[in-house]
């Protein structure tokens, strides 16, 4: 649908007066951090990576000193060297980062632009590092233009978009090359993020075949090269691009209601963009006269905000994109493009999913339940069909109907015990079964994909939310809502909670109205503590020292490890 289409041209367009813009150099403007790697929060970053952020502006290099950027493990500073090029700064650290562990990056105020200004406060950003170094090769994922592209303006710059973030000091004149023939092209070169941008110093010449390369030479942050030269053709036509840029689509639509408040708002452009000028000083949302926090990307021809917490419910946005936009040849948008909708209501109550006699146990499993000594499990067990001798690990005594252990503050059932066990057992599991069917099945859901899957740091307010994907909890999370809240996980992946991982529950929140449906696996980290009922349709794994207070309802198996697992009150 063409822009024109969706917003009346009166409100449409926003010219805003230029003439009062300050300069970049102007010491009154402060610079930001735009953007960083690995980004904030990530998780399995190898452990050979080497750590950047962008700025909004140009920087005094003499500024980025290892005592202005820093990176520490649990306080204490790593050893590294830091550099600066292009408005990026690097920390290179000095050896290999230790596995599986979080590791925090700090920026000071002390890092200033060209200007003299410092940054407005600390940035500060951790990530968790993975099991291996990066030895993967980097690709190329997108050039501009496509190979074999035809008619392409005399003045069109080439671009080159990697997989991964590269060494920009890789990315020079020997290793990015444009030719005509056997004849090649003087131009200067930028490397921003993971794109590389050739730009010839004058027109190319019409309708004549290029051929732009880009060699083994490019390495990315870990020294791992291209696995071989990548180049591409292209033909010019006989003009230069003189056509501006226009935003063809937005979404939500201008004028839209009922909005989801995890919303992230995207336009799309009627041609590729300058990345560079996509920023959140080009694409800005605001309630009222309040700017919104949040990050802005931009892919293919599509720019995306996307909000750092809830938006408020039922509330007018408004957001902005301005003629600082700029497609590839240099030309702006025509005009500023505003647009506004509006939030829904706040999350509407759930009912609880209703777990039948499958409430009755705190663990349930239909073919194992295995144990590393010592647990300490407050509540009944039980598994069927599968006999009591898959459940492992405990020291059972017999009686009649159950067996008791140690480990266990209840009963411990299995399929095989005396009459009314098995057939109470089976009710039970067939209970989960239909359980799990109606958490799976709730519609509507109040957030979709919140954090792209990554929930960790982050504080869940009572409602359905869906994933279809994988989901991870790598940092301490908040459940926040009152006694009669409830709130239902649908995930499609695995669920997975990293080592030493606190859920806390906030405002009167309780575990037995927490459902997490899982279709993967379910695994919660070492010395970690999980809060609701799980209904996993693959398996639960508790590792060593984990504590839960809910239930783990699997239909397969649960895999327990000197855990502590009490029934929700």
């Amino acid at each position: 649908m063409k822009f024109r289409k969706l917003f009346p041209i009166a409100s449409m367009l926003l010219i805003v007066l230029m003439g009062s813009c300050k300069k970049d150099d102007d010491p009154g403007i402060r610079p930001r951090v735009v953007s960083t790697s690995p980004v904030n929060k990530a998780i399995s970053i190898a452990t050979n990576a080497v750590i950047t952020a962008s700025f909004s502006e140009f920087m005094d290099p003499s500024s980025i000193t290892k005592s202005q950027f820093k990176l520490q493990k649990e306080g204490v500073d790593v050893a590294g060297e830091t550099s600066y090029d292009n408005n990026t700064a690097t920390f290179t650290p000095a050896s290999d980062l230790a596995p599986k562990s979080l590791y925090t990056a700090t920026l000071t105020t002390g890092v200033k632009s060209k200007a003299g200004t410092g940054l407005a406060k600390n940035y500060v950003w951790s990530f968790t590092t993975g099991e291996t170094s990066d030895v993967i090769a980097p690709t190329v994922t997108l050039t501009d233009p496509v190979n074999n592209a035809t008619s392409i303006s005399l003045d069109q710059k080439i671009t080159t978009t990697f997989s991964e973030p590269m060494d920009g000091s890789t990315i020079t004149s020997l290793t990015y090359t444009l030719k005509q023939g056997t004849t090649s092209i003087s131009g200067t070169i930028v490397y921003e993020g993971n794109k590389a941008t050739f730009k010839p110093v004058s027109d190319l010449s019409p309708n004549k075949v290029y051929t732009s390369t880009i060699t083994t030479g490019a390495k990315d942050k870990s020294g791992n090269a291209l696995a071989a030269n990548h180049a591409i053709n292209f033909t010019t036509g006989s003009t230069q691009d003189k056509v501006l840029p226009m935003v063809q689509t937005t979404e939500p639509l201008n004028g839209a209601a009922g909005i989801a408040r995890n919303k992230a708002v995207s336009i799309g452009f009627s041609e590729a963009m300058n990345p560079s000028t996509i920023t959140d000083l080009t694409f800005t949302l605001k309630q009222g006269a309040t700017s919104v926090v949040g990050t802005v990307a931009y892919s293919g021809t599509t720019a995306t905000f996307t909000p750092s917490a809830l938006l408020s419910a039922s509330t007018m946005y408004t957001a902005t994109i301005t003629t600082g936009a700029k497609d590839l040849a240099g030309n702006a948008l025509a005009a500023n493009t505003v647009w506004s909708f509006t939030t829904g209501a706040a999350t509407s109550s759930l009912a609880p999913v209703n777990l039948g006699a499958a409430g009755a146990y705190v663990i349930l499993a239909k073919t194992a339940i295995s144990n590393v000594p010592t647990s300490a499990i407050t509540g009944d067990i039980g598994i069927s069909p599968a006999a009591e001798s898959f459940i492992t690990g405990f020291t059972l005594t017999a009686a009649t109907g159950f067996s008791t252990a140690t480990e266990v503050v209840g009963k411990v059932y299995a399929a095989d015990q005396a009459s009314p066990t098995p057939i109470n057992l089976t009710t039970a599991v067939n209970n989960m079964i239909t359980a799990y069917n109606d958490a799976a099945g709730r519609p509507s859901p109040d957030f979709s994909e919140l954090g792209t899957g990554n929930i960790g740091g982050k504080i869940l307010t009572s409602g359905l939310y869906k994933w279809t994907n994988t989901v991870t909890i790598p940092t301490n999370v908040t459940i926040s809502g009152g006694a009669n809240d409830v709130w239902i996980f649908q995930i499609a992946g695995d669920l997975t909670m990293g080592n030493a991982v606190n859920m806390t529950l906030n405002g009167g929140a309780q575990a037995k109205n927490i459902f997490w449906q899982v279709a993967g696996t379910v695994t919660i980290g070492t010395n970690s503590h999980f809060e609701g009922v799980i209904l996993s349709k693959t398996g639960i794994t508790l590792q060593t020292s984990a504590s839960m207070k809910g239930r783990a309802l699997a239909q397969t198996a649960v895999t327990l490890d000197a855990n502590a697992v009490t029934k929700p009150n």
